[in-house]
């Protein structure tokens, strides 16, 4: 019994360790390819866990056999358009100028609603409202609206001088991460001067998150706020 213990729990951390090699990729944004390879890594990690009298070795180099098979594809890939045309196909348009492509549909073995699906999970419930839209080799549908359907940008409205700034997660589930606080201009002291201001303590903070000097914060109880932040001299 512990040894069958011992088995699943090494072939498990190998599998994790072959699946973060392979990169980071989620499972609708792999190649169809990639998609093969994970489904036969798994299958020949579960041998071993199995079956006792199978050694370990019999899962674990035909594991890393075939991550050395998915690398050498993706270097091939990266090196020839040819190769990667080959093994990933090339992306569809199944709506151009607003016209629906029911060819190209059929070919894809789309039907009515897969579309109207991929647009409302690219946020648009109007067919009428796209240009045109192309499924990916990797099954994502990507949508470019008609002109009028278009949102309007800063760049449209001639608005300068603003700035987008990554905001940095500083206090999740109650706790403090110096390492995104340490990314930003600000120290525990400002933060805490913050709590203070809103009347709360760290351990009542679900989220609060930094962009700039803009700070959202979610307690366990109550509404979300934004706040600004002041640096502390």
């Amino acid at each position: 019994m512990l040894n069958n213990f011992l088995r699943c729990i090494i072939l498990y951390l190998l599998l994790l360790v072959v699946m973060r090699l392979m990169g980071k990729r989620q499972i609708g944004e792999l190649q169809p390819f990639e998609f093969a390879i994970t489904l036969v890594v798994a299958d020949l990690a579960c041998l071993p866990m199995q079956d006792s009298t199978i050694p370990i070795l019999y899962g674990v180099v035909p594991m890393f056999t075939m991550l050395l098979v998915h690398l050498l594809i993706t270097k091939l890939c990266v090196k020839s358009v040819r190769f990667r045309r080959l093994i990933n196909g090339k992306p569809s348009v199944i709506i151009n100028e607003g016209k629906i492509d029911i060819k190209t549909m059929d070919k894809l073995n789309m039907n009515t609603n897969d579309l109207l699906e991929a647009l409302r999970c690219a946020g648009f419930f109007k067919v009428g409202e796209i240009e045109c839209a192309v499924v990916e080799t990797n099954g994502s549908v990507t949508v470019l609206p008609k002109f009028a359907n278009s949102q309007v940008t800063n760049a449209d409205l001639k608005i300068e001088g603003g700035k987008n700034q990554l905001p940095y997660s500083i206090i999740v589930e109650g706790r403090l991460l110096e390492d995104n606080l340490n990314k930003t201009n600000y120290k525990k002291e400002d933060i805490y001067k913050l709590l203070t201001r809103l009347s709360l303590e760290q351990k009542d903070i679900y989220l609060l998150s930094l962009s700039g000097d803009n700070a959202f914060i979610q307690p366990y109880k109550g509404n979300a706020q934004n706040a600004l932040i002041e640096e502390t001299a």
